[in-house]
């Protein structure tokens, strides 16, 4: 199928060939028929792209002071990758969409169903239902097309709280503003509309609002003043985009006493106390389509707000706008100025913020079903073959950040053969292929474990997803790899083990990659040659993460114990090189503490060692984000970030330094890598994968239930 997506980094939009996206639980498959370009936002992430650093820099300075931040615990040659990776990401362009179902897992909604979504411009778009409303009969494609915005318009009024006979000021009067006017009009208001450009105002006065034109000499404050009879406007709902503080400046200057202000558009926010302190002006900006908006409880997962507490959702904001459109009450044939097949849209982004430009509407054409459906798609070849390439075939399944730009480049580098990289949606899966040179792109899973094509796959999911995908793998006869973890639950672990009983001669490896880090390394060569018992003490300065992360989430992510402290329970294993015989839990680090994502964990070992991990999340970011010291012997070893190794008195061995950050990636890859090609060992021995599995989940276990051991 086709997609338009724009990319970051250079600035470039594209018209790319994608698979057909996988409809989650709860979700829609649409076929595109209408999509409309928003010209405001998608034009601001248009020019952000063709921006070069610097600009970019200036229009967000808050990430500089992330990058810097990043640059002293990570070095610069590992920021700048980081940077440039989250530049090339692929953007999905359009948020309007209209269409027609072809599969639903979501209650209310079946095949055939003509819906409006927030999907964007693609032949077909996967959508969870609560971001779909049924259209009416008698409402066409086009209008549909506008449901979305006319929401985020609708949203805003609704924070006005807009009463009968009441004077209201729209500033800003592209397409939605227009949307605001009518509504506005339909509420029974007045209305006065301000915009630079005359033919906006035209039309805005067509749909029965005053006008003011800036740019054509009109005073907006003159103009309001006379417009309320010298009493100042009772709201004004500011729709512009522009950096400018003079805007809300200006909607204060208009209002009257306790007159309310709400930002629907983008503009500068830097407000003068005096503006609002004299007449006690209430400000407010508006989310979005309304109330559920970025929940993932309700887009993701589907759980409804009760309809008595919570009348207006989102969807249901959708639902009332289509009722608008049904009944004539909201006309948006004006609105469209254009009309393009979707092979020609790019023509009409050339085109964003032409004089006279408002609406474009993207048409798609009615390709058959079999064709839109299409999950795999062949790429182009970009990238040469790594010299010395072996025979290893390699599926990866996930296209995520640190799969892209971690993973992946590893597994390159270390001469397998990349076959099929695997996403939901595929525009990662299409943009990251390419880029590194695997042969076809997909949407299911299920196409890397048919045939003889691939030898190996990679698991890069989800956490939720990693026991169901490995277990899969290994029925399917491949190699399988996953990043940490193996999975979320003991049943899960038992029954991996099973599978992988039935099938040993198959190779399962989960991504411990700090065992392989190169200063590790050296640290467990000098600890074998001391022998005897050691002291571990191991501390990850891990920072907090917004409470909604996906990995916080038991059921998805199954927190941050299971999900990344399992790394430091695994290095404490190598480092010890001897069996775990018990562990303690306590909490630590206050909120994240108590909800089981902050601890305290004490290891014992069979040979005596013992190891103590401090996983923290409110630490400093001046102190590093990982340290290990060995203690024995009476020396010590002391690892920082995986930078320098120094050495307190420790026998023959003075200290190293690496020139850049090396956690282990490509040395685990590699590992891997050469067990599938040349079979033998595996590089971590398969009881200790299960046994250091096990016991991260049943501390994790241990820290929810509050018993510490």
């Amino acid at each position: 199928m086709k997609q338009i997506l724009q990319n970051l980094g250079t600035g470039e939009t594209l018209l790319a060939d994608i698979p057909a996206p996988r409809v989650e639980p709860g979700g829609l498959l649409i076929a595109s028929r209408a999509s409309l370009i928003s010209a405001g936002t998608e034009r601001m992430l248009v020019d952000f792209g063709r921006a070069n650093l610097l600009q970019k820099a200036r229009q967000q300075p808050e990430k500089v002071l992330q990058v810097v931040q990043k640059i002293r615990t990570d070095g610069v040659w590992s920021t700048l990758d980081a940077v440039r990776s989250k530049l090339d990401q692929p953007l999905p362009l359009g948020y309007c969409n209209a269409g027609v179902v072809l599969e639903s897992r979501a209650d209310g909604f079946r095949r055939g169903d003509r819906v409006a979504s927030n999907g964007g411009h693609a032949e077909v778009v996967a959508v969870p239902a609560r971001l779909c409303a049924k259209i009416p009969d008698g409402v066409t494609d086009e209008a549909a097309a506008f449901t979305v915005l006319g929401a985020i318009a609708l949203q805003g009024i609704r924070l006005l709280a807009p009463t009968l006979g009441e004077r209201i000021a729209v500033i800003g009067l592209g397409l939605i503003g227009q949307l605001c006017v009518q509504m506005l009009r339909a509420h029974g208001c007045r209305v006065l509309g301000v915009d630079p450009d005359p033919a906006r105002c035209a039309l805005a006065r067509g749909f029965g609002a005053e006008v003011v034109a800036p740019s054509e000499g009109g005073d907006p404050v003159a103009a309001a003043r006379a417009f309320s009879d010298g009493r100042g406007m009772d709201g004004v709902v500011i729709t512009a985009s522009a950096r400018s503080d003079e805007i809300v400046h200006q909607a204060a200057q208009i209002c009257r006493q306790r007159g309310r202000i709400v930002l629907v558009g983008v503009v500068g926010l830097h407000l003068r106390r005096d503006d609002f302190y004299k007449k006690e002006l209430t400000f407010q900006v508006s989310c979005s389509y309304g109330p559920g908006r970025y929940d993932p409880e309700y887009e993701e997962k589907g759980h409804d707000y009760p309809f008595g507490l919570v009348r207006w959702t989102e969807q249901r904001n959708f639902e009332a706008v289509l009722e608008l459109l049904a009944d004539g009450r909201l006309d948006v044939a004006p609105l469209i100025t254009e009309r393009v097949e979707i092979d020609r849209a790019l023509d009409a982004y050339r085109r964003l913020g032409a004089v006279g430009s408002l609406g474009t509407i993207i048409r798609y054409p009615g390709r058959e079903e079999q064709a839109l459906r299409r999950r795999v798609v062949a790429l182009p070849i970009q990238q040469k073959p790594v010299a010395g390439a072996g025979g290893a075939r390699l599926a990866v399944v996930g296209a995520g950040n640190y799969a892209a730009r971690v993973l992946i480049p590893a597994f390159r580098r270390s001469g397998a053969q990349l076959d099929t990289l695997v996403s939901a949606k595929g525009v990662t899966a299409v943009h990251h292929g390419i880029r590194q040179g695997f042969s076809r792109a997909a949407t299911r899973f299920e196409e890397v474990l048919a045939g003889d094509g691939v030898d190996a796959v990679v698991i890069a999911t989800r956490h939720h997803l990693h026991a169901e995908q490995v277990l899969a793998a290994l029925d399917a006869g491949k190699h399988c790899f996953v990043e940490k973890p193996l999975a979320l639950t003991l049943g899960q672990i038992d029954r991996i083990r099973r599978a992988w009983e039935a099938h040993p001669d198959r190779l399962l490896m989960v991504g411990f990659n700090r065992r392989f880090a190169p200063l590790v390394e050296r640290m467990h060569r000098l600890r074998t040659a001391c022998g005897g018992p050691v002291t571990l003490l191991l501390t990850m300065n891990a920072g907090a993460i917004p409470a909604d992360h996906w990995t916080r989430d038991p059921a998805v992510g199954g927190g941050r114990i299971i999900g990344e402290a399992c790394h430091y329970v695994d290095l404490a294993r190598f480092l010890a090189g001897a069996p775990l015989t018990g562990f303690q839990a306590t909490a630590a680090g206050g909120e994240e503490g108590a909800r089981g994502d902050a601890a305290l964990i004490q290891l014992t070992f069979a040979d005596g060692s013992a190891a103590s991990i401090h996983y923290l999340t409110d630490g400093g970011k001046h102190f590093p984000k990982e340290r290990i010291e060995l203690f024995a012997q009476d020396a010590v070893l002391q690892l920082d970030n995986f930078l320098r190794l120094r050495s307190f008195g420790w026998p023959g061995f003075s200290g190293a330094r690496l020139r850049g950050q090396d956690k282990g990636q490509q040395g685990c890859a590699a590992a891997f890598v050469r067990a599938v090609e040349q079979g033998g060992e595996p590089p971590i021995p398969i009881d200790e994968l299960f046994e250091v599995s096990a016991a991260t989940i049943r501390i994790a276990d241990l820290l929810r239930r509050g018993s510490g051991r």
